[in-house]
């Protein structure tokens, strides 16, 4: 093998370890459209108080980042092959088990809802979805339960899928479905901008938000004790380190 293809493929193979090691230690992080915690803004910049405490533990522990808007199939994929080094969200994903890490912090808590039109009964779950529509955001994923539920052969149930949650309550306000299943901060924000009257719902699941971090990337283990220990810092420091 030339020396020169030797050297090469010696640096690549080199490079993940020094990022993890060197002085500027720089990382990838994944967020996807989440809003109001992650998300795109405007001008095309990672914004959002998730991300901004994300920032802001990263920059406490002596690291940078580079955030980077990904479809949550792509996000798993990067956090399976160590592209993506670090995310802020749900953990016990039984997909993402095996090969990533969980912060032991809790940073905030979200809630998945059953969302429904005021004259339509309350349903009892699931028997009441039977033959009905429902429906999603796309790029979205639900706990096995849920799954269960939308895979359900026995429950017949029309998907429709939108890309935001602002069209999400358009369609359902416009009964283009029966239900809406999302998760209730950015609905209640999508709702506001919309101008409407609260929906009832049912309350599917609370779930926590803790940074993930991914096995394959060698520097897992390090800048996830990094992390809880800036988070412990600034703490006892008195900062204000849960989302909203």
């Amino acid at each position: 093998m030339p020396r020169r293809f030797c050297l090469l493929l010696f640096a690549l193979l080199w490079l993940p370890v020094a990022q993890a090691t060197d002085g500027t230690r720089h990382i990838q992080v994944g967020y996807y459209e989440f809003p109001p915690y992650t998300y795109t803004d405007a001008q095309g910049e990672p914004a959002g108080p998730g991300l901004a405490l994300t920032r802001r533990l990263l920059q406490q522990a002596g690291y940078t980042g580079d955030f980077r808007s990904y479809p949550g199939a792509r996000l798993y994929s990067g956090l399976r092959d160590g592209s993506v080094q670090l995310w802020l969200g749900a953990p016990g994903k039984p997909e993402l088990a095996a090969h990533t890490l969980e912060g032991r912090n809790l940073l905030g808590e979200i809630t998945l809802n059953l969302y429904f039109l005021r004259d339509t009964l309350l349903p009892r779950l699931p028997e009441d979805l039977k033959d009905r529509s429902l429906i999603l955001i796309t790029g979205y994923s639900y706990w096995q339960a849920v799954n269960d539920w939308l895979e359900d052969p026995a429950l017949n149930l029309t998907l429709h899928r939108t890309a935001s949650h602002t069209s999400a309550l358009e369609m359902l306000q416009r009964r283009r479905g029966d239900f809406l299943l999302d998760y209730q901060t950015p609905v209640e924000q999508a709702r506001r901008r919309l101008g409407m009257a609260e929906l009832p719902f049912v309350q599917l699941q609370h779930l926590p938000l803790k940074f993930i971090y991914s096995r394959a990337w060698p520097g897992a283990e390090r800048l996830r004790d990094d992390l809880e220990q800036a988070y412990e810092t600034l703490k006892a420091e008195g900062a204000e380190l849960q989302l909203p």
